[in-house]
């Protein structure tokens, strides 16, 4: 299941953190709530963003 978390502490500071997202696709996902929450002043990549996503082929099956 694909999460996105978005984390206020009492300070104001927001932090999101994505799950279940595969490579770059993490950022995508969230690239909206960052441009709408203001400056990112870090950034912390997860084991899942290393992983290289896998890409299955499109299987045609014909019926006579």
């Amino acid at each position: 299941m694909k999460t996105i978390d978005i984390i206020f502490s009492t300070d104001g500071q927001s932090r999101i953190e994505t799950r279940g997202f595969t490579g770059s696709r993490c950022m995508d996902a969230s690239r909206f709530l960052e441009a709408t929450l203001g400056k990112v002043s870090s950034e912390q990549l997860t084991a899942e963003y290393h992983q290289t996503i896998q890409h299955q082929p499109n299987q045609l099956r014909q019926e006579n």
